[in-house]
């Protein structure tokens, strides 16, 4: 047995094997790219890395103008996906996914940046505006719905009023909010594998922090 045959037997050991059809997509908002990577308009991405890496389950096949996952969360056959749209076109992908699978945005869970909530806080709700965001703003104009489910990360206010708000969603998190950070991402990784289980109100009361 050579060594990627060893590999590729753990890793089926690890991974629950697919069954049924995809029930629920898993979109976390971000911008594709190494100089992204850790700002905080890409929390959404932080956050689909979060669950994949729970579930030891990868999200790299390009599909759908993503990159995705095709997992069992919490049981349920699910897509993760991380758009490579850039952010204000990520309704483009999810659009893609919804109609592949079938799926009405009820079934689509969306995971992004949150200026208006501190480093450390996630809010679900269950549908809603845009609030400015243009990733959720790209969805809502694709789908022609804001009936989805969204999980927001908090990501700190601007600095002062006058801090170009661009400038700050593509700037770094700082060194000392990492555990912070580190503790909404799971806690949205949480609320995620309880979501598409239909348990909806158990993790807003849960992780509504």
């Amino acid at each position: 047995m050579s060594v990627f045959d060893i590999l590729d037997k753990l890793k089926a050991e690890k991974e629950p094997p697919l069954t049924g059809a995809v029930e629920y997509i898993v979109c976390g908002l971000g911008n594709p790219g190494t100089q992204y990577e850790n700002t905080r308009h890409n929390a959404g991405f932080m956050a689909i890395d979060t669950i994949a890496k729970n579930i030891n389950a990868e999200v790299k096949k390009l599909k759908f103008k993503s990159l995705t996952g095709d997992v069992m969360l919490g049981g349920v056959r699910c897509l993760l996906m991380k758009p490579t749209t850039f952010m204000n076109n990520s309704g483009e992908a999810v659009r893609e996914a919804l109609n592949f699978y079938k799926l009405p945005p009820e079934r689509l869970i969306v995971i992004y940046d949150d200026i208006s909530m501190d480093v450390g806080r996630t809010r679900i709700r269950r549908k809603g505006s845009d609030g400015g965001h243009n990733g959720i703003k790209s969805i809502i104009l694709y789908t022609n719905s804001d009936s989805f489910p969204r999980i927001k990360i908090g990501v700190g206010a601007k600095p002062h009023p006058d801090y170009d708000l661009a400038d700050w969603v593509l700037s770094p998190f700082l060194k000392e909010q990492a555990e912070a950070l580190e503790s909404s991402l799971s806690n949205a990784a949480k609320a995620a594998e309880l979501m598409v289980q239909d348990k909806t109100d158990e993790a807003m009361n849960k992780y509504n922090k």
